[in-house]
């Protein structure tokens, strides 16, 4: 996988004892979009930022399937080679599907959690009705449908339409033809694919709704310290349940960014970066007791 890593800060004993900060990007990007946020905090604490398998820069294996079950196994081994030999500890800093697989590693390894940071993550979503606007069906249904791989593969909506379309400005020809860039071919277009066809809606696919629930239920109960970011409209996390969370999570610092659609690292960057270093500076430093 390829990535990102700014290096450590401080001694070499400090360098161990201090956390990383991993950031997880989700579908169709990669760790480009955390570009306007690392530099905030590269000073402060080691930032990591992977390119998931298949996306990005990454290789993009056509053995692989995909699935969720196949990334965060990569995932797993990403994480033991190249954070835990030189942190003990991790922030995490998720979105999207990064959350779900960030959120799926840390209930597997809390003691091993330093923070986690989230924005636009993907809960269970119970009925397909939850995922309809203004009355019209959801997309994902069409993702899932006989006409999926035509839009995805063939006509790599999730690149061209999805993504400009989730962010409130504009993205400019540059941002887009550097996302454009790992998926100019169609082959290399299977797991953005596979994506759509994983979210966990009423029950399927059943292996991954059974493990965004108890990632879900973990986030909700947990004492691990959090900052939450969201947005107006939003996406996935609409204002009414942005409320719901501001209300259930512990141990919780809340941020609205503003205006906002799925990709808030794109429409304000650098009101995260601040953010996350001062929730660094002041809730996560010298304080690595995590509570589970």
């Amino acid at each position: 996988m390829a990535y990102i890593d700014t290096g450590a800060t401080g001694s070499v004993q400090d360098r161990h004892e201090s956390p990383a900060m991993l950031f997880l990007h989700g579908n169709p990007t990669s760790s480009y979009v955390w570009r306007n946020i690392i530099p905030h905090v590269s000073s402060e604490v080691r930032c990591v930022a992977p390119d998931l398998i298949g996306m990005g820069q990454s290789d993009k294996p056509s053995h692989l399937s995909y699935r969720f079950v196949e990334h965060a196994l990569y995932l797993d081994e990403f994480i033991a080679q190249v954070i835990l030999p030189a942190n003990q500890k991790i922030i995490l800093v998720v979105e999207g599907w990064g959350s779900s697989l960030g959120f799926h590693w840390a209930r597997r390894h809390a003691l091993q959690v330093a923070g986690l940071a989230f924005l636009e993550f993907i809960p269970p979503i119970p009925k397909w009705a939850l995922l309809e606007r203004g009355g019209e069906p959801s997309l994902f249904k069409e993702f899932r449908g006989p006409s999926g791989r035509k839009l995805i593969i063939e006509e790599n909506f999730f690149v061209e339409k999805f993504l400009p379309e989730s962010v409130v400005r504009t993205l400019t020809e540059k941002e887009m033809n550097y996302y454009r860039a790992p998926y100019l071919k169609s082959e290399d277009r299977e797991a953005i694919y596979r994506w759509p066809n994983e979210a966990p809606i009423e029950g399927q696919p059943p292996e991954v709704y059974a493990i965004v629930e108890k990632n879900h239920t973990w986030l909700l109960e947990n004492d691990i310290p959090k900052l939450f970011f969201w947005a107006n409209p939003g996406a996935i996390i609409s204002e009414e349940l942005a409320g719901f969370y501001l209300e259930t999570l512990h141990n919780t610092k809340n941020v609205h960014i503003g205006s906002g659609k799925h990709f808030l690292q794109e429409d304000n960057p650098h009101l995260i970066g601040k953010e996350l270093v001062n929730w660094f500076e002041h809730s996560l430093e010298g304080k690595q007791e995590t509570r589970v």
